[in-house]
C-alpha cells in the first residue's frame, strides 16, 4: 500500500464526499469526475494551487448538500483556478 500525504488524503476524502452527495442529485457525478480528472495533472509540489482547489471543492460540497440545489450551473468553470 502506498503512503499518502495529508493533502492527498484530503483530496480523496473530498472526492468521495462529493460523489456521495451527488447520488441524490441527477447529473452531478459526471461533472465531479471530470473536474477531478482534469486537475489530476497538477504537480504535487504545487500545494498552494491544490489547497485553493480543495477550499473551492469544500464550498461546492456545501452547495451540493443544500436542499435547494437542483442543477449543476453553480459548478461551472467560471471559478477555475488560475493557470
Amino acid at each position: 500500500m502506498v503512503a499518502r500525504t495529508r493533502l492527498q488524503k484530503q483530496v480523496l476524502s473530498l472526492y468521495r464526499q462529493l460523489l456521495r452527495a451527488s447520488k441524490s442529485k441527477a447529473g452531478f457525478a459526471p461533472r465531479i469526475r471530470e473536474e477531478f480528472r482534469r486537475n489530476a495533472a497538477i504537480p504535487a509540489r504545487d500545494a498552494l494551487r491544490i489547497e485553493f482547489l480543495l477550499r473551492r471543492g469544500q464550498r461546492q460540497l456545501e452547495l451540493l448538500r443544500a436542499a435547494n440545489t437542483k442543477s449543476s450551473g453553480s459548478f461551472g468553470r467560471a471559478g477555475s483556478a488560475p493557470e
